[in-house]
């Protein structure tokens, strides 16, 4: 039986739209749920559409995960293409980390650092158990004690005794105007600036796995967190009329200095490196994946052999980003009916010309 392309209409996309706000809103004896509630009880997955979505909005970012049945992924591609329909009014100041108001603050290098360890609230210490108590709807809500004393205003990298010794290399930051990947199309050989934006919106999933490899083996990190903190900072821009800095917002981020494999330059002391990994909100696991693939990705520039996955640069940064992804992958459920029928003819073709030939060589 031969194949044959089918027609579609119009009419039967928009009945599967309807479907679709239908099987969204699902069963209406039970409560909407409001875009209040997941900003602030699914906190994390609004963090991760942030970042990867390219635009700091908690409120867009929890309407783009009720829209999208909290997939993630489709919820990252909803913000981001909203972001394209808005203007730049201006670009904020380089933020310093160093003032963040820190809510979480630890190092898995040193066990005292300037300004102490902030645990905060973290999943790394809870028992991997389903807590059936969350099934019933809680009278208030838990208050842990306020502490007597306020943190320090300002908490410096608990990288800066290895500075200070030279221990491990400086975290060389250029004047030079910064690459616009938002603006601009990803360019290779790609500088470090270039290649941060783009982790910092990749796939926290192909990160993990790409930072997983390199831990493993395949990449040159032999990773320490050196410090990882998380917290608010304030955004200020310099506007043109004023000619001074005004803070505009304060948002939250998370931070990851990563110490990694020892290097010895050929004129220089060994020294350890680095990775680095910023991205908005409270996402952690994806800092610090960013990080081992930002060290990983450094292999040529510290003169080491280009052979894993982590370390090749076009690899990563042309396969990181989910939204392109996505939209690849997904693109193959659309009609490709012409492609398959000239693949079909082609097969059937080679079939036959098969079998003329093996006939002939029977017969002869």
């Amino acid at each position: 039986m031969a194949h044959v392309a089918i027609n579609g209409g119009e009419e039967a996309i928009l009945k599967s739209q309807t479907l679709l706000a239908e099987q969204r809103r699902g069963d209406v004896a039970v409560p909407e749920i409001t875009l209040a509630q997941i900003a602030s009880q699914f906190g994390l997955a609004v963090d991760r559409v942030m970042s990867e979505g390219s635009l700091y909005d908690r409120d867009l970012a929890a309407l783009a995960l009720k829209q999208a049945q909290g997939d993630a992924l489709e919820a990252i591609f909803l913000l981001r293409a909203y972001r394209t329909t808005l203007p730049r009014i201006a670009a904020s100041e380089p933020i310093d980390t160093s003032k963040m108001n820190v809510r979480r603050r630890v190092s898995a290098t040193f066990k005292d650092v300037p300004g102490g360890q902030v645990l905060g609230a973290t999943y790394d210490y809870t028992h991997r158990l389903l807590d059936f108590a969350l099934s019933e709807i809680a009278d208030g809500a838990p208050r842990e004690d306020v502490a007597s004393e306020p943190l320090d205003a300002r908490m410096p990298s608990a990288l800066d005794p290895l500075l200070d010794e030279g221990l491990i290399e400086e975290d060389v930051r250029s004047d030079a105007e910064a690459y616009d990947l938002t603006r601009e199309p990803l360019c290779l050989p790609a500088g470090r600036d270039q290649r941060l934006q783009n982790l910092a919106r990749g796939d926290e999933g192909f990160l993990l796995g790409l930072a997983y490899s390199s831990a493993r083996g395949y990449g040159s990190v032999h990773p320490f967190v050196g410090e990882l903190r998380a917290g608010e900072v304030t955004i200020q821009i310099t506007p043109e009329e004023l000619g001074f800095s005004i803070d505009i917002a304060d948002i939250g981020v998370t931070e990851c200095q990563m110490i990694n494999q020892l290097h010895a330059a050929p004129d220089d002391l060994p020294r350890f490196t680095r990775g680095y990994g910023l991205a908005f909100g409270h996402c952690e696991r994806k800092t610090i994946a960013m990080a081992l693939v930002d060290r990983a990705m450094r292999a040529a520039e510290l003169g080491e052999k280009v052979e894993h996955p982590a370390q090749d640069e076009e690899f990563v940064l042309s396969h990181s980003d989910s939204v392109e992804a996505s939209g690849f992958v997904s693109h193959f459920k659309l009609p490709h009916y012409v492609d398959f029928q000239a693949e079909s003819r082609l097969l059937r073709e080679l079939r036959a010309h098969a079998r003329s030939a093996a006939e002939g060589e029977r017969s002869s």
